[in-house]
């Protein structure tokens, strides 16, 4: 009998919060009875092990890496232990794996080789945003990373401003953390005023804010994001 993929939500902030975000389902009955792991950086992982209090000494424990520099040969070894019968966990850095995440290769993978995937109960701070901003949450567009560069990315953000008056489509993304004040800066110069822009920022954590205002009232008072995670929405009516 194959084992299973277990994806595995992580924490968006500090471990301290981790009682507020995971069901105790997911570690006591799940996680603790895993002792292979797919994950983008080692160190983050066995830190989330540790803090779990996982039983299994961190030493015996295998994790294989899954970062923009694997080598995606590699890649199609790392079900075998489940083919073999042994459970594999996949987590993400912080958040839910394979949204906005590389983990969605090995997915596939599992699906291709007949293995169950089977998704844990966690944060996702695309959704968290989502619900609390009050813009459509029947009709909306992850983007991920907008392009950088400044015209690139004027057009860009008055694109996403028209597709959205014309669907009512609310329009997601996100920034690198030491690039948001410059990302909002962006945002009111290129679109209208009465364009509203949820700022999301720090979800579950303490410092937590989530608001949602015109592009015309934002302009009044620029809020301070850097090197805070942020999602942003855009929604024009």
């Amino acid at each position: 009998m194959k084992g299973k993929l277990y994806l595995i939500p992580t924490p968006l902030g500090p471990l301290e919060s981790i009682e507020k975000v995971q069901p105790s389902y997911n570690s006591s009955i799940i996680i603790h009875t895993i002792d292979t792991f797919i994950v983008e950086q080692v160190r983050t992982a066995r830190r989330f092990l540790s803090g779990i209090n996982h039983p299994i000494p961190i030493d015996h424990i295998s994790f294989l890496e899954l970062n923009k520099h694997t080598d995606q040969s590699e890649v199609y070894s790392y079900l075998d232990s489940a083919m073999k019968g042994g459970n594999i966990g996949l987590l993400s850095e912080a958040g839910t794996p394979c949204i906005a995440d590389p983990g969605s290769v090995v997915v596939k993978l599992a699906h291709i080789k007949g293995i169950q995937v089977i998704p844990l109960v966690g944060p996702n701070s695309i959704l968290l945003a989502l619900m609390a901003s009050g813009l459509n949450g029947q009709n909306f567009l992850f983007h991920g990373y907008l392009p950088i560069e400044r015209n690139i990315l004027a057009k860009y953000l008055k694109d996403i401003e028209s597709n959205s008056k014309r669907k009512s489509q609310t329009q997601i993304f996100i920034e690198t953390p030491y690039r948001n004040n410059q990302m909002l800066k962006s945002i009111i110069s290129v679109c209208s005023i009465d364009t509203n822009l949820c700022i999301a920022t720090d979800l579950t954590l303490s410092t937590e804010s989530i608001k949602t205002k015109t592009v015309g009232e934002w302009k009044k008072s620029l809020p301070d994001m850097n090197k805070k995670p942020t999602v942003f929405l855009l929604c024009r009516d």
